[in-house]
C-alpha cells in the first residue's frame, strides 16, 4: 500500500514540477514593458476622465450662465403683467374724456400714459397687435364671436384686452371677439 500511496504522490509532485517548468519566468524588461504598458493605458484613460469632467462642467457653467441670463430677463414678469391691468384701467378711464379733449386734466392725463407706455417699453414690453388680424389662439384667447360680410370669418374684430409680450415672451394674451361668415 505503502508502494501506491508513494506513487500517487510522487504523480502529484511531477505535474507540480511540469507546471512549474512549463510557465516561462518573466525577464526583468518584460516585467518593466507591462509596467510601463499599465501606466500608459491608465494615464489615457485618467486624461479622458479629466476631458470628460472638464467638458460636462464647461456645459453645466454655460446652463448656468443661461439660466441666469432668462431669469434676470423675466425677473418683473409677475409685477409687469399687474402694472398692465392699470394701464388697461388708465386707458378706460381717459375714454370717458374722450368728448372734451381740450380739457387740461384729460392732456396732463394722456401725458401720463403716455409716459406710462414708454416705460413699459423701456422695459422691454410691447402691445402685440390684435385688431382686423386673423386669429391665431398662441396670442389671441376668443371670448366670442360675431357674424360679419366686412371681414373675413376668422378674423379679429374686437379687442376687450390688448395681447403683450416682454421681449420675446407672451406675458398676456388678448381678449377678442373673432368674425364668423354670415349665414
Amino acid at each position: 500500500m505503502e508502494d501506491n500511496n508513494t506513487n500517487k504522490n510522487n504523480g502529484s509532485e511531477n505535474s507540480e514540477s511540469l507546471k512549474n517548468e512549463e510557465t516561462p519566468k518573466a525577464s526583468p524588461e518584460a516585467t518593466a514593458d507591462t509596467g510601463l504598458e499599465k501606466y500608459i493605458q491608465d494615464l489615457a484613460k485618467a486624461k479622458s476622465d479629466y476631458l470628460y469632467l472638464h467638458a460636462e462642467f464647461d456645459n453645466y457653467r454655460k446652463n448656468a450662465i443661461k439660466e441666469r441670463s432668462q431669469y434676470l430677463k423675466y425677473a418683473g414678469e409677475r409685477m409687469i403683467v399687474e402694472l398692465l391691468g392699470v394701464h388697461d384701467n388708465f386707458e378706460r378711464a381717459l375714454q370717458s374724456f374722450k368728448n372734451s379733449p381740450d380739457d387740461p386734466f384729460f392732456k396732463g392725463m394722456d401725458l401720463i400714459k403716455t409716459q406710462f407706455k414708454t416705460v413699459l417699453e423701456q422695459f422691454g414690453v410691447v402691445e402685440v397687435p390684435a385688431e382686423g388680424k386673423p386669429f391665431d389662439p398662441m396670442v389671441h384667447e376668443a371670448l366670442s364671436s360675431e357674424e360679419s360680410e366686412t371681414v373675413e370669418p376668422g378674423t379679429v374684430t374686437k379687442v376687450f384686452r390688448k395681447a403683450y409680450k416682454l421681449h420675446d415672451r407672451l406675458i398676456r394674451p388678448a381678449q377678442v371677439v373673432v368674425a364668423t361668415k354670415k349665414l
